[in-house]
């Protein structure tokens, strides 16, 4: 087994937070009566850019719990959709190409999934320090789902956002400041390998 990447303490803080993650998405989802269920599409397949090493390392450690032959299988995966990804940004479009770690229409690593992948899909809000709101109206079946209501619960994300914040801290707090910002992609934290602190 290799060397865990994170301290365990910090395992089980990120851990808790996304367990508060799935808490408050199945919180609304059940509140509008929302379910991934018979989806047509499969969201696996939105472009997103993900920006902490926290995030990245504990990704890698549930990668680490792979078989050689599943972690092959996964970075071929990876450079398929990096080059799918390339092709996609040089048309100038926005790249829509399923995620490696989709096996089967599921994802490989689901208790590993990182925040984005988890409050995709609900209604969600984002208020800044400032008192401006931000509102994320949630996938196109959800928007489908409340068209028309008055009162639609969302998930509030700025307390997760400082929490996650606060754990990107811990981890980097000898090399706040020296490390490059992280703007990558599930594929790219696979294929360059576990972040190096």
């Amino acid at each position: 087994m290799e060397t865990p990447i994170l301290q365990p303490e910090l395992t089980t803080k990120i851990a808790d937070l996304y367990r508060r993650m799935e808490k408050a998405y199945d919180l609304v989802a059940r509140q509008l009566d929302f379910t991934c269920q018979g989806c047509p599409d499969n969201c696996c397949d939105s472009y997103f850019q993900h920006h902490t090493y926290v995030e990245w390392a504990y990704l890698w450690q549930g990668i680490m719990e792979l078989t050689p032959a599943q972690r092959q299988a996964l970075e071929n995966r990876a450079a398929d959709y990096a080059a799918a990804c390339e092709a996609a940004l040089a048309r100038d479009e926005r790249p829509q190409v399923m995620c490696p770690l989709n096996e089967e229409g599921r994802c490989g690593l689901y208790h590993h999934r990182l925040m984005i992948c988890r409050m995709h899909g609900v209604p969600s809000s984002l208020t800044f320090p400032n008192g401006q709101n931000k509102r994320f109206p949630g996938c196109f079946r959800c928007q489908e789902l409340v068209a028309g209501r008055q009162a639609v619960p969302a998930v509030e994300r700025a307390p997760l956002f400082q929490e996650l914040a606060a754990l990107e801290q811990e981890l980097l707090v000898k090399q706040q400041g020296t490390l490059p910002k992280v703007k990558k992609t599930i594929a790219e934290m696979i294929l360059l390998g576990p972040p190096r602190l």
